[in-house]
C-alpha cells in the first residue's frame, strides 16, 4: 500500500440495484474516494460498524430490501458516526419531515457526476475532501 492509498478516504455506496451502485462507485472513485458497497441497509450498517473509522461518506439509495431504508440508514449513521457525511439519492421517494438527518443532502436520480461532485464539495470539510474535490 502506498502512502497515498493509506490516506485516501472511503465512501460507502448503498443501493440494491447493482448497475446504479456501480455507477455511483465510479463517480465517487473519480472524485478520489476508495469505495465500499452494500446492497441493502442492514449490510451497510454492518460495514459502517466495522469500518466507520475509515469511511467519510455514506451515499445511499432510499428504497431497498431489508429492515432499514436509506432514510433510516442515514439517520442511524448521523447519530452513531457524526463524522460521516451523508448523501441520500432516490428517483421515487422525496424526503419528508424528519426523514433526513441535519447536514445530509438529498439528490434526485438519475444523477450525474457533476451533480454529485458539486454536493460533495459543499458538504465535506476541507480535511476530508479527496484531492480531486479540492478547489
Amino acid at each position: 500500500m502506498t502512502v497515498s492509498d493509506s490516506t485516501t478516504p472511503y465512501a460507502l455506496v448503498v443501493d440494491d440495484d447493482g448497475f446504479i451502485r456501480m455507477d455511483a462507485m465510479d463517480i465517487l472513485e473519480q472524485a478520489g474516494f476508495r469505495t465500499l458497497e452494500a446492497s441493502d441497509g442492514d449490510k451497510a450498517m454492518l460495514l459502517l460498524a466495522e469500518r466507520q473509522a475509515l469511511i467519510v461518506l455514506l451515499f445511499t439509495d432510499v428504497q431497498m430490501p431489508g429492515s432499514r431504508n436509506g432514510f433510516a440508514v442515514a439517520r442511524e449513521t448521523a447519530e452513531r458516526w457524526p463524522h460521516i457525511a451523508i448523501v441520500v439519492a432516490s428517483g421515487q421517494a422525496q424526503p419528508g419531515p424528519g426523514d433526513m438527518p441535519e447536514g445530509a443532502r438529498f439528490i434526485n436520480k438519475p444523477f450525474t457526476a457533476d451533480m454529485v461532485h458539486d454536493h460533495l464539495k459543499e458538504i465535506l470539510p476541507e480535511g476530508r475532501k479527496p484531492s480531486p474535490l479540492r478547489d
